[in-house]
Parts: structure tokens; C-alpha cells; sequence
């Protein structure tokens, strides 16, 4: 089951990279409707950030969370 788990959060958080762009529980869903899993949307926002993939941010006016990918530091090994 964790297998099945990590499967589907590494496929959320390489669509998250591929689209970029801030990402809602609503956005999470209708991207997740397409994939061939089904989705703990929130949990799934909030393990990604957990990891260290995602930065959550929270609206001062609305108290919304949006989660934003971040930027990969891929440094040459030369």
C-alpha cells in the first residue's frame, strides 16, 4: 500500500513541475480525475510539502492555502 502511495504522489508532484503554477485541493482533484488513482487530495498537498517538494503559502484576505513547486537545484557535479 505505501508503494501505491508514493506512486501517486511522485505522478501529482511531476504534473505540479511539468504545469507549475499555484495548486488548490480543487486543482489536485480535477488533474487527479484523469490518473489512474484515486486521490487524499489534501493529504497528498501536504505529504509533498512535508518532503520538501512544495511550498505552501496561505492568502492574508482569504486564509486559502496554495502550494507552489519548488525550484530544483540541479548543480553540475564538474
Amino acid at each position: 500500500m505505501a508503494d501505491l502511495i508514493d506512486t501517486r504522489r511522485d505522478w501529482l508532484l511531476a504534473e505540479i513541475r511539468r504545469t507549475g503554477g499555484e495548486w488548490t485541493p480543487r486543482r489536485v482533484e480535477a488533474v487527479m480525475h484523469a490518473s489512474p488513482w484515486p486521490t487524499s487530495k489534501r493529504k497528498d498537498l501536504r505529504a509533498l510539502a512535508a518532503r520538501g517538494a512544495l511550498t505552501a503559502s496561505d492568502a492574508p484576505d482569504t486564509g486559502r492555502r496554495t502550494y507552489t513547486p519548488k525550484l530544483l537545484n540541479l548543480r553540475s557535479a564538474a
